[in-house]
Parts: C-alpha cells; structure tokens; sequence
C-alpha cells in the first residue's frame, strides 16, 4: 500500500474509534434524555406506562402497566409536538423528520457536512416528540446524532471531504449499532443505508466495524447489559420446510404494506406542505391527531395494546414475541396496529415532528408477521410458532421499505438473538426487496454509486469521454421552436400546448438565435407594461450554452452544469447557427449508467 494511502487510512481508522466512543456516548445521553421526558410526562403526568422490550434499560422508578388519563395522551403528543417543532424551525431546520434522509444527503451532496448544532437540536427535539406520545423511532436520530458527531470531528481536524464523508457514515452505524444492541448491523446499516440498488458503501465498512463495536461496548458497558434488546422464553427454530409456505404469504403481504406505507408518509408530507401556518403549529396538529388516533383505536378494541400505535410501540413486539396475542381477535388486533401505526408515523414526523421511521417500521412489520403467523395458527398448520414470523415480519418490511436486506436481516437477528431463523428471514427479505424496488421510505438514496455526487470524480470521466454527443442524440425526438417574431400571446398559447420546458427561437430564414425557457415567460407575464409588447426576441437568451456532435460527453455534462440546465440545443459543428435538436441531461447520465452495466458484467466475467 503506498504511503499515502495508508496514511490516510490509519488516520480513518483511528478516528473511527473516536467516534465509536462518542456515538456509544450519544447514545447514552439520547437514552437517559428520552425515557427523562416519557417518564415526566407520559408516566407522572398522564399516568400512561406502557410495556417496552426486555432488554431496554428502566432508568426511572415506574409502578405497573397502565392507560392513565386518556385525553392526556392527546393533549401531551400535541404539547410534545409544538415544543419540538419549534425548536427545530428557530436552531436546525434539517433536524426535524426523520433524520436518516439528511444524512444520506449530506454524504451524497455535502461533503459530509453537518452543522454542529445539528446533534444537541436533534436529541433535544426527538426526545420531546416521542417521549409525549408522538410516533416514531430512535434509529433516525441517533443515526443524525451519531453522524453529527462525526462530521464535526471532521471539520474540526480539517479532514478532506472524502474522509468527512467517512467519518459522517461511521457515526451514524456507531449510533445505530450502540442502541440497538446490534454492533454488527449498525456497520452493514451504515454501508447499505446509502444507495437504493444492492450495493455497499465498501471504504465505509471497515471503519464502520471499528465504531460500531466501540460505540456498542460504551452503551451496553454503561447500562451493565450486553443481551438483546428483544428476548423471549420461547424457543425460535426453523426445522420445516412446508413452513415457507406461508413465509411466502408474509413476503407477499408485506409488499403492499410498504406501498401503503411509503405512499401514506408522502402524501401525508405533501399535504403538511401545504398547510398555510407557522411549522411549529403543524407539527403539533399532526401530534394532536397522531394522539387522538392512538385513544380512538384503544376505545373501539378495548386493547390497552392498541396504544402501541404511540410513541415507540415496541411493547406490542415483545408481547407478540411471548404468544400473548392469540386467536382471531388477536389477528384483527395486530393488523389494526400495523396500519394505524403507518398513519400516526406519518402524522408526527411528516408534520415537522422528529422522529425514525426504522423503530415504527420493526413495529409495522412484527404485527403483520405476527398477524399470518397466529392466523397460520388458527387454520391448523401445525408446528407454528407465531413469534418466528414475529421477527421474520420485522426483517422482511424494512428490507423492502428502506431497500436495505442485508443489514435488516442481521439487525432483527441481533437484536432478538435469533440466528436460527436467518434462512426464512433471508427469503422474505429478498422477496420483498425485489418486490417494492419502486418504493422506499428514504428518499436521498441514489441507485448506487455512478450516481453520488461523492463518486462522481471516479467514474464519470473515464465512461463518459469514451462517448459523443452523437452517440445519444436522438435525431427523430420532436421539439417546439418559436418564430422570433412572434408575439408573447402565441408563446404563451404555444407553451401551453407542450409538455416541452426549453424552446429555441429561429429567425426567418430558419436559423437558430437564441433560447428561451418557460420560466424566463413567466416573468414577462405578470410584467404588465411590457406583456403586449414583447415578442420571442425579448424573451430569448442570444448567445446560449450549445452542444455539437463531436463533443464527448463529459464535456456536454459540464457545458449542462455551467447553469444546471437540463437541457441544451444541438448545432452543426461548422455551422452554429443550423440548429439539429435538443438533448437532455437525463439522456447523458442514461448513456453513462448503461455503460457502467457493461463495465460491471465484464468484471463479473472475469
């Protein structure tokens, strides 16, 4: 290995065990802070304490299970909502929703950049939302929280971009890994989390490994508790294989789950948007209805357990791993669960609420698996175990919701101890991710490397040189030009007529003057004094950023990001002024990725 390289290699490596240890740390902190707000308020004040798993550490003194005050669990959820939200729209922006997403933009777009506030705000934030009741999960900000860490560290030490962005990936599965007791998976999560396609982050990996393990000794070595976060009496096996049977039916039930859930979330997020009041006040609206959700399925199925759709909810997994939820009650139960607990998730964290999507998404899918496995139960299968499709339900949804199978697998195994059912969670697991590969619930992954703004440099020169303009230009592709003199009231009309967004102006000879787009219209419509004077001439750019056919691709791909266009004209080489059609960005980067697949199956062949 060269000098160099392997400098910047132990410096990577070395820092990782520093973020280890203050991931491990944060995690800590996150912990105390979080069960200190749900034990002040939900416990004392409303008097609600609901059933947790096992492994989780009690860190407050609380009397047995209870409902409490049930319009409390509407009014707290509400008060938790504001409060959090608007802390973050007055200190971090970016530290409201569900955290894993700024992430994964913030290593693809940002150098790894974080803001140092970003961590306190985020732990400060989510500890309010969920602790009152608000739906959602610790893996986002403890993914945010982590990676803050590790951003900072970076920018402190003045590491280049590459090695921040490293550092970014390695806070996050530190975090992840420490609290939920899952060291090895947190470092897979860190490397997968990142792309869409099935492909790792690999210089991220190895010091990921490195945090993780540190970051998981800090937590547990804390607490003195180093077993699972989720463990059972009963025995887990898989000895039949006539029980794939109906792990099949769970793959194939958890498909349209995470269609129903990933479209919930963002129709739910769109619809926030638009909601014309101070963010704060929507974030704690869409708590008060995630409240009022939670005592409205208690009431109608007189289920204490149907509160589980608040908060993190992960009550309802362990009683589902222990067999307490039986018969066809407790199917209608689990999918009542399953479904309200997409609907307040979306409610809290699209809303401006903070909170993960990973801890509701484990709940989401341990009812559905919980639900066949039961139902499984009742039509008479024998040898069943309900708590199998328990954990396997859990792996296979946020396979196919966050497109992440490996990790999700190994996590479910680590954090429920059950290694034994790695061949069935396995098939689900691919089942599912094949199967929603057009839905996920986070939407800064890029389809895979060729597609970061981190990797750029490394793959996109060579391909894209080899490649002319000429080589993508589709010469029958039709486009809209525009008279010069034609007056704005045409151009309007014409526009309005196209799903086209660049038009090129021609004089009357026909020869190619310029440029203009839909948006350089608008601004002359609303421009009374001018709008019946001004013709195509007036709109139009005159001396526009043009492509020819003998230019490669690499330099077409920067002539479109002088201005970030999306589209650029195509002239004659001699002749600049004979206009040969339009080509778009997408059909540059079209070209690069095809030719990256052929790069990818030579190096399978060989």
């Amino acid at each position: 290995m060269p000098r160099a390289v392997w400098r910047s290699a132990s410096t990577v490596y070395g820092l990782a065990i520093v973020v280890g240890a203050i991931g491990g740390a944060g995690a800590v902190a996150f912990e105390y802070l979080a069960q200190l707000v749900s034990w002040a308020v939900m416990h004392q004040l409303v008097g609600y304490v609901p059933n947790g798993p096992r492994g989780e550490p009690a860190l407050f003194p609380h009397r047995g299970h209870s409902i409490g005050w049930l319009p409390g669990l509407v009014i707290a959820p509400a008060l938790g909502g504001l409060v959090s939200g608007w802390l973050c729209r007055k200190f971090a922006p970016e530290a409201a929703g569900h955290g894993t997403d700024a992430v994964i933009d913030a290593y693809h777009n940002r150098d790894g950049a974080v803001r140092a506030r970003v961590p306190l705000v985020k732990a400060l934030a989510t500890a309010l939302s969920l602790g009152t009741g608000g739906s959602g999960g610790r893996e986002g900000p403890i993914a945010q929280i982590g990676a803050g860490f590790g951003s900072l560290l970076g920018g402190m030490l003045n590491l280049t971009p590459r090695q921040r962005r490293i550092l970014l990936a390695v806070g996050m599965g530190a975090g992840v890994g420490a609290i939920f007791r899952a060291p090895l998976a947190g470092a897979l999560f860190a490397a997968e989390i990142l792309y869409r396609e099935a492909e790792f982050e690999a210089e991220v990996l190895i010091p990921s490994v490195i945090a993780s393990a540190i970051a998981y000794c800090v937590y547990c070595g804390w607490f003195d508790d180093f077993g699972n976060l989720f463990h059972s009496t009963e025995g887990f096996v898989f000895e039949d294989l006539r029980e794939l049977v109906p792990y099949t039916a769970l793959a194939l039930l958890l498909t349209p789950a995470v269609f129903l859930y990933t479209e919930m979330f963002f129709r739910m997020e769109q619809l926030s948007k638009r909601v014309r009041l101070p963010r704060p006040i929507v974030a704690a609206l869409g708590a008060l209805l995630c409240g009022a959700v939670g005592v409205a399925a208690c009431v109608w199925s007189g289920e204490e357990r149907a509160l589980s759709v608040l908060s993190y909810g992960y009550g309802v997994i362990q009683d589902a791993l222990d067999q307490q939820i039986t018969g066809w009650t407790g199917v209608r139960l689990l999918v009542l669960i399953a479904v309200l607990k997409m609907l307040t998730t979306s409610l809290t964290i699209t809303s401006g609420g903070s909170g993960g999507v990973f801890g509701p998404s484990m709940v989401i899918g341990a009812c559905l698996g919980g639900a066949v496995g039961v139902a499984s139960q009742e039509l008479g299968m024998t040898g069943i175990n309900p708590g199998c499709f328990v954990i396997v339900g859990m792996a296979g949804f946020f396979s196919g919701a966050a497109h992440t199978p490996i990790s999700t697998l190994i996590m479910v195994s680590e954090m429920t101890g059950s290694y034994e059912l790695l061949l069935p969670s396995m098939w689900v697991c691919g089942i599912t991710f094949l199967l929603c590969q057009r839905w996920t619930i986070y939407t800064k992954q890029v389809p895979n490397r060729a597609f970061s703004n981190a990797h750029r440099g490394e793959f996109l020169v060579p391909l894209l040189q080899k490649l002319s303009v000429a080589d993508v230009f589709e010469s029958g592709r039709s486009m809209t030009t525009v008279p010069s003199n034609a007056p704005l009231a045409e151009v309007v009309r014409l526009i309005a007529r196209t799903h086209d967004d660049y038009f090129p102006v021609l004089d009357d000879d026909g020869r190619f003057v310029g440029i203009f787009s839909a948006h350089d219209v608008r601004e002359f419509t609303f421009d009374d004094t001018v709008h019946h004077l001004a013709i195509a001439a007036d709109l139009m750019t005159v001396d526009p950023i043009v492509l020819t056919m003998d230019m490669d691709l690499h330099a077409a791909l920067a002539e479109f990001d002088r201005k970030n266009l999306d589209e650029l004209p195509v002239v004659e080489s001699a002749d600049p002024r004979r206009l040969l059609g339009m080509l778009r960005r997408r059909a540059v980067l079209r070209a690069y990725n095809a030719e990256l697949t052929k790069l990818k199956e030579l190096q399978r062949e060989h």
